[in-house]
Parts: C-alpha cells; structure tokens; sequence
C-alpha cells in the first residue's frame, strides 16, 4: 500500500508524546510503541490506530495464518504473539485459569501511522486519508488528556507464598533429575471488579519505569499496559538481533550503594549461569535459520540500568538465510528463550504444570512488521493486562529458577519486579 508522509517539527517532545496517544486513545484499536528516548533507538515512539484489515486467531496454524496475511499486503502491520502460540510451535497445551480473555495472536494493518523522532513527527497514511492529517496534527496539538483519580484496588495472589516455594522446589526437584536445567516460573497477580483507566494507568507506569520497549495496546475492551525491558527479536535486512534478559538487581536512591549494587550484579555467578544458559539457547534457535557461522554473541551479560532496577543483558545476532520467511525467523525462536528456560519444550511442558495461570499475552511479545518485512519485537513483561468488559485486571511476574535458586530469594526478585505494576494499581 502507498502512504503519504507529511513531517511536523516538534517543540516539546514529552508534551506532544502525551497528547498524541490521549488522542490516539478516542480511537477503538490502538497500538503504541514507545522507547522512551533509548540510546539503541532512532523512533522515540510510534502510534498506528484503527483498522483496514486485521488478523485474530488462536494458536491453531496460526504462525501460518500470520505469513498469509503480512505478504501481499506490503504495509505495516501492529500487533502481539501470545505465549501459548508454543502450541502451534510444538505439540504442547494450555489448560490453566486464564481470566483476561486476549486471542492467542491479533494483527492490523492501520488506517493512520504516526511516527515520532526526537525532532520531528512523521504522519505515513494511505493516500485516501491525506487530506486528514492537517486537521489531525491540529487536534492533538490542542487535545487536552484529562487526568484521573488514581486507582486504589486490591490486588490478590493468584498463588500464596507459601504454595510458590513449594512449586520452586518441585522445579529444583526437576532440575536436579536433569530433567531441565533452568525453568522460568511466573505467578499472577489479579483483581476482580477493578475500574480504571487503562491510559492513565499506563502513563504512570511509563512515569516510574521508563522502559525501552514500552507498550500501550487497545482492542476495543482489552488492553495492554508494558513496561517491557527488552527485545525479543529484531530483523533489519538480513540482521536479526535478540537481546535476552537475565539477572536483576534493585536500584537504590544512594550512589555508592547503586554502584554497589551494579558490581554485585555483574560478578553474581549465579545470574551469570542463567544468562548464559539463555545466550545458549537464543544461539541455538538461531542457528535453524542463519546463514552459515553467522551467529554471534555481541555482548554476553552487559549491565544495564532502568529507573528501578539494573539488568543484566545479552545480544545475539545472525544473518538470516534468504530462502527463510520473517514469519518463519520468529517460529524459531518462539517462545523467547527468557521467559521458558531450557531445554525448551521441557521447560514449556514443566511450566504449564508448576504455574495456576495460562500466561496469554504476558511473556508473548508486540511489535510491528515494515512494509519491506522488517519487524522489531519485544517480550510482553513488566506487564498489566485489562479486560474492560469483565473488570479484570492482572499482571504476571516471573524469575529464572536454576540449580542454585533460593525459593525466599526468588520470590523477593518477583516481589520487585512487581513494584511498578502494584503501585499504579493500589496506590
């Protein structure tokens, strides 16, 4: 499809950010992608609302249904892979409570794309929408967000503490059979008959986290509220790029104590262990669609710090063999490796017996494809989900159990990691 583009200087960035999603927000389907001025980024951010075609299926051949509909169309295309497309991957199910109701994969190619850079705003619509974008750049310069009450709800345990570190130590009982050797276990955290407002909600999560690969989703009712961390998958031209994260470490308010905490992180044997045995993994998915000795390990266990926490991070990048699709790069490596553990299918299997909650679209990844098929992913974590219609409202956190987890120590990490998402819900 033919888009016009159409650049408008910007004066105040976080300003002009703000009003364009509260105005993209009027409409029913609403993708936003935002770096939040991330150094390893040229888009500050990117809006794409309503819809000229769209995809919703659950896992059944849907990797399939996905190559169908990106490549006739040559147009961008907005959207999010649920966890439990692995059923579609392998011969694995998901029968576990899931109350958020999100389709377990959804893509639309939008009417109106709006691109942000640190200097300017890029309007791309199709050529019968053009005479739109003078009257749109003018309402969102004027478009007023109306704040409201902050949300004050009681947030439940889908499992206690005390049923978690019983469900850790049957995983190191798993681990030390060597039936795996590093398992990812999440746990759900709910509320019932919650009200709020899902934009202003993400807002104030982006406030305190600040995140590169931040997301605010909106299909009608439902809707996604990221303040994801990393990237899943990355593919410009024939370079594919994933970034796995393993090891977290709190920030504190004092320098030195900070400094402190960063130098513990990157000399922890343990979280060195986890994101290797990740590093390996992501190498291994990879190398089923690379060109010959083009895989590589640009950067093994890097420290990088967020307003919350320091993480530690690894990039691994290959050249994709040309006979391979897009659609069939991210086959591959689906699930990303950080949020299943390995081996993979094991871990998939193991996780789904350990955990009281089917995932959905935490841990899946949202992102968007180029009209050349280039697509840039991240993985859905740091995550509330809301479902409007039922006044449900949830949000998962997880961490890497290994051979030498401590169930008190790994349930701290998922407290923490929990932070943001319960301060914006309770207040």
């Amino acid at each position: 499809m033919q888009r016009i583009q159409k650049h408008f200087l910007v004066d105040n960035l976080s300003q002009t950010k703000e009003q364009l999603l509260a105005w993209g927000n009027q409409h029913t389907t609403v993708a936003w992608l935002d770096s939040n001025s991330h150094l390893k980024s040229t888009t500050e951010a990117i809006l794409a609302v309503d819809i000229i075609s769209s995809l919703c299926t659950d896992y059944k051949n849907a990797f399939a249904q996905l190559k169908s509909y990106i490549t006739p169309l040559q147009d961008y295309v907005f959207g999010f892979l649920g966890y439990d497309l692995k059923n579609d991957v392998e011969n694995l199910t998901s029968t576990n409570t899931y109350e958020v109701d999100f389709p377990d994969m959804y893509f639309f190619q939008p009417k109106k794309i709006i691109e942000i850079t640190a200097k300017e705003v890029i309007f791309k619509y199709p050529l019968a929408f053009k005479n739109e974008i003078d009257k749109d750049w003018k309402n969102i310069n004027t478009f007023v967000n109306t704040k409201t009450v902050k949300n004050s709800i009681q947030i439940k345990h889908r499992i206690d503490k005390e049923n978690y570190i019983q469900q850790v130590k049957k995983a190191l009982t798993e681990i030390h059979l060597g039936n795996v050797y590093e398992l990812n276990f999440c746990q759900e955290f709910y509320a019932e008959n919650a009200l709020i407002d899902p934009l202003q909600t993400y807002l104030d999560l982006n406030t305190i986290s600040a995140t590169p690969f931040a997301s605010y989703l909106k299909m009608e009712h439902l809707f996604l509220l990221s303040a994801s961390p990393e990237r899943f998958l990355k593919k410009t031209g024939e370079t594919l790029i994933s970034e796995p994260i393993k090891g977290t470490a709190k920030r504190r308010s004092d320098v030195q104590k900070d400094q402190e905490q960063i130098h513990l992180l990157k000399n922890n044997t343990k979280e060195i262990a986890e994101n290797i045995m990740i590093v390996d993994l992501v190498r291994n998915d990879l190398s089923h669609i690379a060109q010959k000795g083009s895989v590589k390990v640009d950067e093994l266990c890097g420290i990088y710090s967020f307003k919350q926490v320091h993480q530690m991070i690894s990039t691994i990048s290959c050249q994709i063999q040309p006979n391979i699709h897009p659609v069939d790069a991210i086959k591959a490596c689906y699930p990303m490796g950080s949020m299943t553990g390995a081996p993979k299918i094991a871990a998939m299997n193991l996780i789904e017996e350990l955990e009281a909650s089917k995932r959905g679209i935490y841990s899946g990844a949202v992102g968007y494809f180029t009209p050349e098929l280039d697509f840039d992913f991240n993985v859905v974590i740091r995550s509330i989900v809301y479902n409007a219609q039922k006044k449900y409202v949830s949000f998962s956190v997880g961490s890497a159990i290994t051979a030498m987890a401590n169930p008190e120590k790994e349930y701290e990490e998922c407290l923490l990691k929990a932070k943001a998402m319960r301060a914006v819900l309770s207040n």
